[in-house]
């Protein structure tokens, strides 16, 4: 009982709910890696992202998420880093990806992709804002029994010249190592089908995504991305079943320097007391 309460208390500042059922706008149409390690280094080169998004920024302990990614294609083979810190009130989420992937050319513009990507996550309380006893033993064995564990996500795909298609195992830890207090909800599978519709200068991408989570309703999100001025100026909206909503604003300039902004309304249990979260996205390709 004690160790519930001590548990229960470190929510505070996140309501009741499990925080991170919103992931970063960027996965959906600019940086897809994010969602699926089929997509590392999907096109040659080197590409490298930062993100950062506050959540419920009028609450003390509010949801926090920074990320880093970066990739590398070359013809038929791709690799990937993906780094991963989540807050949320007293709980810390770090997790470390590197990833690998094949794409297997098919007919005409069509690839199959397959990867995989591994690692390691650590969950744990943050000792240094605890209010209370930091020499409470219940703290020390949240910590120890949440130590650092091995994680991955396995994926596949499948993109032509108009359409894409996405499924992938993530946070394959859920299917291992079955924890029944989890702070921070992470999906077990992510499904996503996108189409391109060629404007002239402009193109347009609808897509609806699938995401399913243990313990809590799955959520399907339905969008898209309007590419403007030689689809260097993005607008993106996406609608969650979660009853959140996303808008996003990018500037892809020159085809190589990313910057993207976007606000996620707040679900509809906590609409009255929060309002919502701020996403901003750096990015370059060479």
């Amino acid at each position: 009982m004690k160790k519930t309460l001590l548990i229960l208390a470190a929510l505070i500042g996140v309501s009741k709910v499990n925080a991170q059922t919103s992931p970063l706008l960027n996965q959906y149409f600019n940086n897809t890696y994010l969602a699926n390690p089929a997509m590392a280094g999907l096109a040659e080169g080197a590409t490298a992202d930062l993100t950062f998004r506050s959540q419920w920024n009028n609450i003390p302990g509010a949801p926090m998420v920074q990320n880093l990614s970066a990739t590398y294609g070359w013809e038929k083979v791709g690799v990937g880093l993906n780094m991963n810190l989540d807050k949320a009130g007293l709980q810390r989420q770090t997790r470390i990806l590197a990833s690998y992937a094949y794409h297997l050319p098919l007919n005409g513009s069509a690839k199959l992709h397959f990867g995989l990507s591994a690692g390691f996550i650590n969950q744990r309380v943050d000792m240094q804002d605890l209010i209370g006893n930091p020499n409470d033993p219940q703290v020390g064995v949240y910590n120890t029994d949440h130590r650092t564990y091995f994680d991955g996500d396995f994926g596949v795909g499948l993109t032509s010249q108009h359409f894409v298609l996405d499924f992938a195992l993530v946070n394959l830890k859920n299917y291992f190592n079955r924890d029944n207090l989890k702070l921070i909800n992470t999906p077990a599978v992510y499904a996503a089908a996108g189409y391109k519709i060629d404007l002239g200068e402009s193109l347009f991408q609808p897509k609806v995504a699938y995401r399913s989570f243990t313990g809590i309703a799955d959520i399907v999100d339905i969008g898209g991305q309007l590419g403007v001025a030689n689809q260097q100026l993005l607008f993106t909206a996406m609608y969650h079943t979660s009853k959140a909503a996303s808008f996003g604003v990018g500037l892809h300039y020159k085809k190589k320097y990313m910057i993207n902004t976007a606000y996620t309304t707040q679900t509809g249990n906590l609409s009255g007391y929060t309002a919502g979260n701020f996403e901003i996205n750096l990015g370059i390709n060479w």
